[in-house]
C-alpha cells in the first residue's frame, strides 16, 4: 500500500490520533472499546479518527473473529523521518563537525 505522504502530515496533525498511536505504540492490538477506556472522546471520535490513520497507513487491522484489532505501522512515520528529519539532522551534523574542526585549529 502506497502511503501519501500529506496523509501521513494530516494525520499526524491531531492530537487525538497522535495519542492513539502513542497507545498503541504502548500496547498493539487493540479493540477499538479498549482504545475507547483510555481517551476523553466518544467512541465516535475514537472511531473517526482510527479511521484517518488507517487510511494514512499508520494503522492496520486484523480482525479476530468479531473484534477488529488496530496496531501500529511505524514505516510511514519512519519514512518521513527519512525523507525531512534526517535530511536536517544531516546539516545539523556537518555543522558541529566544521565547529569542532575549527575549535581544534586554534
Amino acid at each position: 500500500m502506497t502511503t501519501d505522504k500529506n496523509d501521513v502530515f494530516k494525520a499526524l496533525a491531531d492530537p487525538c490520533r497522535r495519542e492513539l498511536l502513542d497507545r498503541l505504540r504502548e500496547d498493539d492490538g487493540q479493540s477499538l472499546s479498549e482504545l475507547c477506556k483510555r481517551m476523553s472522546i466518544s467512541r465516535q471520535g475514537v472511531a473517526k479518527h482510527l479511521a484517518h490513520l488507517e487510511a494514512a497507513n499508520l494503522v492496520t487491522i486484523r480482525w479476530q473473529g468479531r473484534e477488529k484489532l488496530h496496531y501500529l505501522n511505524p514505516v510511514p512515520i519512519q519514512q518521513i523521518y527519512e525523507r525531512w528529519i534526517g535530511k536536517f539532522e544531516r546539516n545539523r551534523l556537518q555543522a558541529l563537525d566544521t565547529l569542532k574542526k575549527a575549535l581544534e585549529e586554534n
